[in-house]
C-alpha cells in the first residue's frame, strides 16, 4: 500500500507543532497548591548533598509549610533503591532526582508519571524530553581536579591524556567505573573528544593504579586529604568543598543533565509536582546556582571561576540503555582489576 501524500506540507507541520504545543500544555498545568499543603510532606530521592539541597528544601518548607524528607546517595544508590521498593510493591517516594542514565532506566520500568513543571518552559530546548516523564533541572560538567597545595605551574594536567604521565602514578582517584555508571558512562563518551584511541586512554588509566572512589564526591576528598593529587570529577565541587582545590579549564567538558521525576505511585503527588516547579523556577536555580551547580534557568551561573566558558564548552553524553551500562560496567571491571 503506498503511503498517503501530504497536500500541503507546511500545514502539516503546523499541525504537528501544534499537537506538540498541546502535549506539553497537557502537563504542564498550575499546580494545586492548597492540595499540596494538605499532604504536608514529600519524600525526595536525590544524588545532591543535603547541605547544598537545603538552599531550596528549607525556602520551600518555609514558604508552603510542607516538610521535605530527603535522602541522598549516588545517582546508582538512588536508583536502586527506588527500582528496589517498586518492584516489592512499596514505592516510597515522590521525586526522583538523578543523572540521565539511572533515570532512563527507571522510567523503562514504568515509575514515573507524566509532569512537566511550568517554569522549566524557561529551559532550553535541547534538554527537554518529549514524554514528559524526566524533567532536567541543572548538568554537571567533569574536569581535572587537583590539590592546589600540590600541584602547582606546570604540573597542572592541561587535558585527561596528560594523567597517563608516569608522575601520576598511584596519585589520582576515579570513581569504580565498574560500579558506577555516571563514570562508566562517562569514560565511554570520552570517544567524542578522543575518538577511537579513548579505551586505549582508559587502560593507560587503569594501569596508573588509581585510587577508586564509590563514587564523584568522594574523589574529592581523597584529593583534599591529599590521598591523590588529581582526580576526575564534578567542576561544582570546587565550590561545594572547602579544600585547596580548583579544576582544570579544558578546551571540552563531558557533562549529564540531571533530571526530576515525579513517582508514578506517588503518596504526595500534589506536593511533589509543587517540589518540582520550585526546584525549576527562577527562585529554586538561584538558589542552586548558589552552590555551585550549573542551573539551566536563562543566565543563572555558579559562583565558579569563568562558569559561563565551562558551559559554553560542554558537550552532553548520550546515555546507553541498562544492557549497555551493563556491559560498559563488565569491561571496566576486566580492564581495571582483570576479572
Amino acid at each position: 500500500m503506498k503511503s498517503a501524500k501530504i497536500r500541503n506540507p507546511l500545514s502539516f507541520l503546523l499541525a504537528l507543532l501544534g499537537s506538540t504545543l498541546l502535549v506539553g500544555t497537557l502537563y504542564a498545568q498550575p499546580v494545586n497548591v492548597e492540595a499540596a499543603k494538605k499532604e504536608g510532606k514529600v519524600v525526595v530521592y536525590g544524588a545532591v548533598p543535603p547541605k547544598s539541597m537545603d538552599v531550596i528544601n528549607k525556602p520551600f518548607e518555609k514558604k508552603y509549610g510542607i516538610k521535605v524528607e530527603y535522602w541522598r546517595a549516588s545517582s546508582t544508590k538512588v536508583m536502586d533503591r527506588a527500582l528496589t521498593e517498586w518492584r516489592a510493591g512499596r514505592p516510597g517516594v515522590d521525586v526522583v532526582e538523578g543523572n540521565r542514565g539511572v533515570q532512563l532506566i527507571m522510567k523503562k520500568e514504568g515509575l514515573f508519571a507524566k509532569y512537566i513543571p511550568p517554569s522549566s518552559e524557561n529551559f532550553p530546548d535541547q534538554f527537554k524530553e518529549k514524554d514528559a516523564l524526566i524533567t532536567p533541572w541543572r548538568f554537571l560538567p567533569i574536569s581535572i581536579l587537583y590539590n592546589t597545595d600540590l600541584v602547582k605551574g606546570a604540573d597542572i594536567p592541561k587535558r585527561f591524556e596528560d594523567l597517563l604521565d608516569p608522575k601520576w602514578k598511584k596519585k589520582i582517584s576515579i570513581p569504580d567505573p565498574s560500579r558506577h555508571t555516571t563514570t562508566a558512562q562517562f569514560l565511554q563518551e570520552l570517544e567524542k573528544i578522543m575518538g577511537p584511541q579513548w579505551r586505549e586512554f582508559v587502560k593507560g588509566l587503569a594501569k596508573q593504579e588509581p585510587h577508586l572512589a564509590e563514587s564523584l564526591a568522594p574523589v574529592t576528598n581523597v584529593i583534599i586529604r591529599g590521598e591523590a593529587h588529581v582526580g576526575i570529577t564534578y567542576v561544582k565541587y570546587v565550590k561545594q568543598y572547602k579544600g585547596p582545590t580548583d579544576y582544570v579549564m579544558l578546551d571540552k567538558f563531558l557533562a549529564d543533565p540531571n533530571y526530576m521525576s515525579l513517582s508514578a505511585k506517588a503518596a504526595n503527588p500534589n506536593a511533589g509536582r509543587l517540589y518540582m516547579e520550585y526546584v525549576m523556577s527562577a527562585d529554586g536555580q538561584k538558589a542552586i546556582a548558589g552552590e555551585g551547580e550549573f542551573a539551566l534557568y536563562p543566565g543563572v551561573n555558579p559562583d565558579i571561576r569563568d562558569a559561563a566558558k565551562v558551559a559554553a564548552r560542554t558537550i552532553f553524553m548520550e546515555s546507553p540503555t541498562e544492557e549497555g551500562f551493563k556491559k560498559l560496567r563488565e569491561e571496566f571491571r576486566q580492564i581495571f582489576f582483570g576479572k
